[in-house]
């Protein structure tokens, strides 16, 4: 999620200087594992006319098209047949492809990683619990001003679980019980 150069700020950087080994660690495992990786990228035009209205009103938005700032964190970076979802809101599933990705390889749980946690890893985590899938944030893999990760992260405890990537061997066979025993 947004794992792009204008949300790694020196402030998210400062503030969780081992992220991008965690996150390069995560997407190596995950394919190992032969678990599907789907990024999720903010981009907007130049003109502004995708732009979100209150940033329309500051007359600045980050990941504009043509700037360094678009660019994906060479950690993060997405290998050949993974789906790039682009989205202009702070919501991962509003306006986009998203669901119909996870539909279309019958993906009904998630594990949320990425920046920031406050905001779009907040919000695409919560919509989807609303749409029905089992939702993990990995909070080892997110990042944000310290205690605002931290707080946002302790507050939706019933909204999505959150646990360390080193947690998800251990987790995953409680998660697969709990998406069959949501299929019944």
């Amino acid at each position: 999620m947004d794992l792009q150069r204008d949300f790694w700020t020196e402030t998210v950087a400062a503030t969780a200087p081992e992220l991008p080994d965690r996150v390069a660690a995560l997407l190596a495992s995950a394919r190992a594992e032969g678990l599907t990786v789907v990024h999720v990228r903010a981009r907007f035009r130049p003109d502004g006319r995708d732009w979100i209205a209150r940033y329309r009103l500051r007359d600045r938005i980050p990941c504009v098209d043509g700037t360094p700032g678009v660019e994906t964190l060479p950690w993060a970076a997405e290998l050949p047949g993974e789906p790039v979802v682009i989205k202009r809101s702070f919501d991962g599933f509003l306006g986009t492809e998203l669901d119909e990705v996870l539909a279309e390889r019958g993906i009904r749980g998630l594990l949320v990683a990425g920046l920031v946690t406050s905001t779009c890893v907040l919000f695409t985590a919560a919509t989807a619990t609303q749409r029905g899938y089992l939702v993990s944030v990995l909070s080892d893999c997110c990042s944000d001003r310290e205690e605002v990760h931290r707080t946002t992260l302790a507050a939706y405890p019933f909204v999505f679980d959150t646990v360390r990537s080193d947690q998800i061997a251990e987790r995953r066979d409680g998660w697969d019980a709990d998406l069959d025993r949501m299929s019944t």
